[in-house]
């Protein structure tokens, strides 16, 4: 898979990443619904850090069925210190050597991290968003990173509405009854309202929905 030209440099200080991020937020497109008839894959996005090296995994599920149709994993030496609010670079340019092994272009991807629901609008499933090629993302996040919302109902399928200063990043969705919930945002190239109901379309009887767990398989295997 191709995936489009350079926007930046990824060998930045945290500053000039700081800058980036304020750049590039106003690119973000978190307005367009997904046509969820045409959807027939979803990849799943993770990546795993161990001794310096990190590896990325992209597995490719059929839609609806979540069955695995291809799997790929780029392994780099980690590139960035681990700073809050710029994981993107810390991962993504290993997972965008991922992309360009793909043979298989996703319809829709979703990333274990955060999308709009991020200091500056721009998470990893954001950030990377912008550099594939007219692919929607979805973030999907394990832990709560900044906004307020009200309790979650212990029943799957309960949703909170995600603020911070005062504008709905996200939601709150819980995935399993009396499980922690997970956080949910627009990455690029979808809305709020057809991301949630993708991810919920692709959850079984797990907390994460399956893309993500097959490449956090993958992704944690080396």
């Amino acid at each position: 898979m191709q995936i489009k030209p350079a926007l930046h440099a990824w060998n930045v200080t945290p500053s000039e990443a700081l800058a980036l991020q304020r750049q590039l937020a106003s690119q973000v497109v978190d307005d367009q619904p997904l046509d969820m008839a045409s959807i027939r894959t979803v990849a799943g996005v993770d990546v795993s850090v161990k001794n310096e090296q990190s590896r990325a995994a992209i597995v490719v599920l059929s839609f609806p069925e979540l069955e695995v149709l291809e799997a790929v994993t780029a392994l780099q030496p980690t590139p960035f210190p681990y700073v809050t609010g710029l994981l993107s670079f810390r991962e993504a340019p290993v997972i965008l050597e991922a992309f360009e092994k793909l043979a298989t272009v996703p319809d829709v991807c979703l990333f274990d991290g955060m999308g709009r629901i991020h200091p500056r609008k721009i998470g990893i499933a954001s950030h990377v968003g912008l550099w594939l090629p007219d692919i929607p993302t979805i973030g999907v996040g394990k832990t709560h990173l900044i906004g307020s919302y009200a309790p979650v109902g212990a029943e799957k399928g309960s949703i909170s509405p995600l603020s911070y200063h005062g504008e709905q990043l996200g939601v709150v969705l819980r995935t399993r009854t009396n499980v922690k919930p997970v956080y949910i945002s627009c990455g690029h190239g979808c809305d709020l309202t057809s991301a949630v109901a993708l991810v919920q379309r692709c959850v079984t009887r797990y907390r994460l929905p399956e893309p993500i767990r097959a490449a956090h398989r993958f992704a944690g295997d080396f």
